[in-house]
């Protein structure tokens, strides 16, 4: 597996910022914000964009597309295709192979909208393929939508898309709904993409985005975890993401630093680097 991180843990310091303070720090994978690279392209170009990643030896593995009601019909649905659709191609042009979204609504889901949502995320898999990508839906631990691997996976399979596949992040699979059995459930090859953090020792109710470590620093079973993905055929990257101030608004060399010494000691344990 490959060691990455995703923009997010380095929100603070910009696009460039954060690219060429992991890279000193002898990062090459990275996953991409779109907020990040708004924020960049208001006095630059997507080539220069470009030519950050491959000035500095960067691979993007990943990147993000925030948008509301993406995989199940509402009110946003059609503005976030349309954004959908502007993120695809940038991503492509980057040279990027795959692109996820959360799950995110803010209405109240029917059992109408789960059953029209094979047919949503079939939609955004269409676009994603008009653009040579591989789409990926994040389940996020509080959405009143899809909120866990089981979800995620049924929906998946029923859209039967081939440019549509699961991801996982350690942080929402851990703190979340699912277990560690639900793992199991993957197919062989069918996991995309993870994010990589660890959980801080705290009452399930305190849980929010402060509570993502760096792996190896918390409670959650990241070595075990780790080990299904493996006999699941996953050999991707695992990409760390983090919100915490203390890394965000850090000098991203440093936080880079601190990532790959602590979880290149958990890959290495785990028996994939």
């Amino acid at each position: 597996m490959q060691l990455a991180i995703h923009q997010n843990t380095s929100a603070g310091s910009g696009f460039r910022g954060s690219l060429e303070g992991w890279a000193r720090a002898g990062i090459r994978y990275v996953e991409l914000s779109d907020r990040l690279l708004d924020g960049f392209l208001r006095d630059d170009s997507l080539a220069a964009a470009g030519s950050v990643l491959a000035d500095n030896g960067l691979t993007a593995v990943s990147a993000a597309a925030v948008l509301p009601d993406l995989w199940i019909p509402g009110p946003a649905r059609a503005a976030s295709l349309e954004t959908w659709r502007r993120r695809c191609d940038q991503y492509s042009t980057l040279g990027l192979g795959k692109i996820y979204c959360p799950s995110i609504t803010t209405r109240r889901v029917t059992p109408e909208d789960f059953r029209a949502t094979p047919g949503a995320v079939h939609e955004a898999g269409e676009i994603a393929r008009e653009y040579g990508l591989t789409a990926m839906i994040e389940f996020l631990r509080t959405s009143s939508h899809l909120a866990t691997l089981t979800s995620v996976l049924s929906v998946t399979r029923e859209a039967d898309h081939p440019s549509v596949r699961p991801m996982l992040d350690f942080f929402h699979f851990w703190s979340g709904l699912s277990k560690l059995e639900d793992l199991e459930l993957l197919l062989p090859g069918e996991l995309a993409h993870a994010h990589f953090q660890d959980l801080l020792d705290t009452p399930r109710e305190l849980i929010d985005n402060d509570s993502r470590l760096i792996p190896g620093d918390g409670v959650a079973p990241v070595g075990r975890m780790i080990q299904k993905l493996v006999d699941k055929g996953y050999a991707g990257p695992l990409s760390v993401e983090l919100f915490r101030a203390e890394w965000t608004q850090a000098d991203p060399y440093a936080v880079a630093t601190e990532i790959r010494r602590k979880c290149e000691s958990v890959m290495r344990e785990a028996g994939v680097l």
